[in-house]
């Protein structure tokens, strides 16, 4: 949240706001706004807040949404596939992780960090080794109108993160998918 009133009209600019439209949205005269920006007066804590809480849900709005900064492509691999089956599949698709179903409903996630560590305990099992034998636990799964300020948090523990709409899965949001939509 912003707290700084010399902020204001940076942000307000930044949002594409004139002072009469931020007044509105804040519900307090175009002048109170014009005077504070000026430093002629300071707003009394009420006035502040009603003025930061206007900025910060322009903020919130503009923010990207997981819906926007999702891969529509998932691929998943079922838990009772072989390790061997799903390494195949990743080769094939060019990604180090997939979410694991079991009975419909996402229950693991499988990953290159996971494969390796199994090969390396056990290597004459690789062809007899079931995911969910070996599976790490589900990701997280967030709503498509999730913020990008959230997803950043979450990917900071997590591989991935599957987006649902009403429960069904949408996509998938990979720490490089997030990377390549950086301008």
């Amino acid at each position: 949240m912003i707290h700084n009133l010399d902020e204001i009209k940076r942000i307000r600019k930044k949002h594409d706001l004139n002072q009469k439209e931020l007044a509105e949205r804040a519900g307090v005269s175009q002048s109170l706004i014009a005077k504070i920006e000026a430093g002629v007066i300071e707003p009394s804590f009420t006035k502040a807040q009603q003025i930061f809480q206007a900025l910060e849900e322009m903020r919130e709005r503009k923010e990207q949404k997981a819906e926007e900064l999702m891969n529509k492509n998932v691929v998943f691999v079922k838990g009772n596939d072989t390790v061997k089956e799903s390494v195949k599949i990743m080769k094939k698709r060019g990604i180090s992780q997939m979410p694991v179903l079991c009975n419909g409903k996402v229950c693991g996630l499988i990953t290159e960090g996971t494969i390796i560590k199994s090969i390396t305990d056990n290597p004459e099992k690789i062809n007899i080794t079931k995911v969910n034998d070996i599976m790490e636990d589900a990701p997280p799964i967030i709503s498509i109108k999730t913020g990008i300020k959230t997803v950043l948090e979450l990917l900071k523990d997590n591989q991935i993160l599957l987006v649902a709409e009403r429960g069904d899965i949408q996509g998938i949001i990979s720490k490089s998918d997030l990377l390549g939509k950086i301008e």
